[in-house]
């Protein structure tokens, strides 16, 4: 009677163990289980408005930039991103729709993206159809800075599920602001050499609140797919930022060109290129002096330095939500900037300094703490985008997935070049080819002149080439890299 429990428990085990057996042979057999689907990932979309490459980020280390640096070392860093149009309007329809501006037929301030264009996708619009949260704050279609800073502007509702429009002292207390120049006090601050440095937080301003927005979201929408767009209004005119910033920047520390030299650099240059400026030569404004060139400069670099504090916000936002590593993050601006350079101020030229604009990717396992010299175009970023979170694009885009770029900075059959126009009205227009060694430029089709720079050499763009017999097959040849992208319609054109 003894034996027999034990008979009973044997055998038990036994089927037990065979049951086991069996077990780990199905499981070996199918192979591990298969890993939950990975997160789409989110798109943090960062532009600053006017801001050139002097930061410290791109090379300039007067000016203080260190959490662009910080997303430098995450990703990154392109060295030669050019804008399609200098003007905010056009270039930032281009960007938001991977189109030119020829293609939109958009070359001006007016709001007429969905007039001309019904159908087009937006970049914001292309992810709200996917699944993404779709919201802005800020500027990223066209705005009138300071006019319409806390109202729509010129934005497209359909690209986003949520839009928000701060509005800081920088726009409620315009009389504080100094302006220099034609007109002083009665003119306008769209297009100014205008500053103001308050004592205040950055939470006044409407950059300040635009980062506190976007990182309310980044925290409510944490656990879903997201594509937050932070649209900065600084450095764009008039240059307002908090006291802090502009302390940063000793006035006596801030070099000015000097003028007899800016004045010899434009001896050369096709008048078309510079008509809007030439009038009240130097700083575009009537009887500015070259110390209030100085203050305004001053006051731009502050602006700059204020942008990347807000920033660091939004990366510190990222990180305390752990978010980072699967967030692609886009810093751009819309255009570059002049600071004095050739005794020009703005933007509107053809110039190197005017079409080149900074530019950084961070992207979830694509190169890290890395640059790149090859010529890319804004309006890369959205077939960029699309193909990094798999999604499919719409129609037609005319850039070019950045990609290849991020995964190897150095790829030798990157040879696209960028193109930038410009349009004034029907009688002043050109375009300007650039590419890793040459900018050329034709004005009216090389009727109202040409440009040729050689930046292995001349990076300042000081000596134009193009009538130099020695250089006449390049030129050959950069024209007729150029004249596909001359498309501009009969319309904006003068009758010959």
């Amino acid at each position: 009677m003894c034996q027999k429990p034990q008979r009973l428990e044997t055998k038990f085990m036994s089927h037990l163990k065979c049951i086991v057996l069996i077990s780990l042979a199905f499981v070996f057999a199918s192979g591990p289980a298969p890993a939950s689907a990975a997160a789409p990932p989110n798109v943090l979309f960062i532009a600053a408005d006017d801001m050139n490459c002097d930061l410290s980020a791109f090379g300039n280390a007067q000016v203080k930039t260190p959490n662009l640096e910080r997303l430098s070392q995450r990703g990154v860093r392109f060295d030669r991103a050019y804008c399609q149009q200098p003007l905010c309007g056009p270039s930032r329809a281009s960007i938001m729709t991977g189109l030119r501006p020829d293609t939109l037929d958009m070359h001006t301030l007016a709001h007429e993206l969905r007039d001309k264009n019904p159908d087009v996708v937006t970049l914001g619009q292309l992810f709200r159809n996917n699944g993404y949260f779709s919201a802005r704050a800020g500027k990223i279609f066209h705005y009138g800075n300071p006019s319409q800073i806390g109202t729509d502007a010129n934005d497209d509702p359909a690209s986003w599920d949520e839009r928000y429009n701060p509005r800081g002292i920088d726009s409620l207390q315009e009389d504080q602001i100094t302006r220099y120049g034609f007109g002083r006090q009665n003119a306008g601050l769209g297009i100014s050499m205008a500053w103001w440095d308050p004592v205040s937080r950055d939470e006044e301003h409407t950059d300040g609140m635009v980062a506190s927005k976007i990182i309310e979201l980044i925290h409510q929408k944490k656990d879903e797919p997201f594509f937050l767009a932070a649209g900065f209004f600084n450095p764009h005119c008039p240059y307002v930022a908090p006291k802090k910033y502009f302390d940063l920047y000793p006035l006596n520390e801030i070099a000015i060109p000097d003028l007899d030299e800016a004045k010899k650099d434009l001896a050369d240059v096709p008048p078309m290129a510079i008509q809007r400026d030439a009038k009240n030569w130097p700083y575009y404004f009537k009887d500015v002096t070259v110390e209030e060139a100085r203050k305004c400069k001053q006051a731009y670099y502050a602006c700059n330095s204020f942008v990347d504090a807000q920033i660091g916000r939004l990366l510190d936002a990222l990180e305390e939500d752990e978010l980072m590593e699967n967030t692609i993050i886009v810093f751009w601006s819309d255009h570059g900037y002049f600071l004095g350079e050739k005794g020009l101020w703005f933007k509107r030229k053809a110039f190197e300094r005017s079409a080149k604009m900074p530019m950084i990717i961070a992207a979830p396992g694509m190169k890290r703490d890395a640059s790149t010299i090859k010529p890319v175009e804004l309006l890369d970023l959205y077939p960029t985008l699309a193909d990094l979170c798999g999604l499919k694009s719409p129609g037609r885009l005319e850039g070019a997935s950045l990609r290849p770029l991020l995964e190897d900075p150095s790829r030798a059959d990157w040879t696209k070049p960028a193109v930038t126009q410009i349009w004034h009205n029907k009688n002043a227009w050109g375009y300007s080819i650039r590419t890793e060694r040459y900018r050329y430029t034709e004005w009216l089709e090389g009727k109202a002149g040409r440009e040729l720079y050689d930046h292995s050499v001349d990076p300042g763009e000081v000596i134009n080439l193009a009538n130099d017999d020695r250089e006449a097959a390049t030129v050959e040849e950069l024209s007729k890299q150029l004249r596909p992208f001359v498309r501009l319609s009969d319309e904006k054109r003068a009758s010959e």
